[in-house]
């Protein structure tokens, strides 16, 4: 990995990984842009099914019988 002047780095892909980030991308958008848009809606995800099994396993009581 080379860290560059500008707070950019470099990382190696496969080209398979590059053509797959270039077709998940919309028009104009940089890599960049295509890997944070994953890591936010895997984040969201995570997030999601964190919560559907805390509302599955665990009982809660109403708040006016507290």
């Amino acid at each position: 990995m080379t860290v560059m002047a500008s707070g950019m780095t470099t990382i190696s892909l496969r080209k398979e990984t590059k053509e797959l980030l270039r077709r998940y991308g919309s028009k104009g958008q940089t890599y960049d842009q295509v890997i944070r848009e994953l890591i936010e809606k895997a984040s969201i995800k995570e997030h999601d099914a964190r919560w559907n099994r805390i509302l599955e396993d665990e009982e809660f009581t109403p708040l006016e019988e507290l």
